[in-house]
């Protein structure tokens, strides 16, 4: 593990270690975590984009809206979420409407009443009379493979997805919507520009720290290791973050839930035999009246390398 001090989550405890709602909290990992994606590599051609820093206005503002979460709430409405976009692309939508950007969100086109062509994210004012067409993700990736410049092998917990399948249907079908005949019927006004906003963590096998072309040097990272493996780990306060506390650092003033080494793989080992998915862990340390994450990352069952190798045999042959 790396020095606590230098880890993301110690920098982020640093920064917003005063916000006390989880909502807030969420909303200022969304606007101040270093983009996943770095905007000025040229591979990506212009299409990725960035919020830029923080600023001291937009730091007051949380902090406001910390003390008085009235129109968050509002925002967000009295529904559970259970999907983990959806509850970040509510919580982006209520920041861009705050700052008076938000034109449209959630836009669908349709070329037909059964027939949808697609749905702008957020489409936001750009001062001149244009619109912006924002594609938001948050995702979480682990690199499975050798290959580090290869953004296929940066694959999705379940194996579901990668980030090369979501940047590819990003950048060539989602961010060419503004242009489809069918989306003028929709638009307010024409759109000048359009950029992915990606957001998330990355997550390397145990005990590797690679650099990646494309990927922000700033981005958040974690490690990934099979259930047999946890031994290597240090530390001995863990917790299993459910989905809904996947964006930023954990803190909390208490947390019953705490494991330890033993405890952890007795619990994962029960869950693996039913589900396979891998469950995102936090390794905590106890503070007076505070619990804080110093690293996080995926405990994946011991064949998830054999499932991963098996997905990616059929890219391999070009099958």
């Amino acid at each position: 593990m790396r020095d606590p001090a230098d880890t993301y989550q110690a920098q982020f405890h640093r920064r917003w270690g005063h916000l006390r709602r989880a909502r807030v909290r969420a909303l200022a990992w969304l606007l101040d975590a270093p983009d996943l994606l770095d905007p000025n590599d040229p591979g990506w051609h212009g299409k990725v984009g960035t919020l830029g820093p923080m600023t001291p206005a937009v730091a007051q503002w949380l902090a406001d809206v910390d003390y008085d979460p009235t129109a968050l709430d509002a925002a967000l409405g009295n529904r559970m979420y259970t999907r983990l976009g959806l509850y970040a692309e509510k919580l982006m939508a209520f920041y861009f409407q705050e700052r008076g950007q938000l034109v449209a969100h959630g836009l669908q086109v349709r070329a037909a009443r059964n027939d949808t062509v697609g749905e702008f994210d957020f489409l936001l004012d750009t001062g001149d009379g244009g619109l912006e067409h924002i594609e938001f993700a948050t995702k979480f990736y682990l690199l499975e493979g050798q290959a580090a410049n290869r953004f296929d092998e940066l694959v999705g917990p379940n194996l579901a997805d990668s980030l090369g399948k979501k940047m590819r249907k990003i950048v060539e079908q989602q961010l060419a919507l503004g242009s489809h005949p069918a989306a003028q019927a929709v638009l307010p006004r024409p759109v000048t520009a359009a950029h992915a906003l990606v957001k998330g963590w990355l997550f390397y096998p145990l005990g590797t720290w690679p650099s990646i072309s494309g990927i922000s040097a700033q981005h958040c990272r974690g490690f990934w290791c099979s259930l047999d493996e946890i031994e290597q780990l240090s530390g001995d306060a863990f917790l299993m973050l459910p989905k809904l506390q996947w964006l930023p650092p954990f803190r909390a003033r208490s947390a019953s839930w705490i494991l330890n080494r033993a405890e952890l793989h007795a619990e994962l080992e029960a869950q693996f035999d039913t589900n396979p998915s891998p469950v995102l862990v936090s390794m905590v340390r106890e503070e007076p009246g505070l619990f804080e994450e110093m690293e996080r990352g995926f405990i994946v069952p011991n064949d998830w390398r054999d499932r991963a190798a098996a997905r990616r045999a059929p890219q391999i042959s070009g099958t």
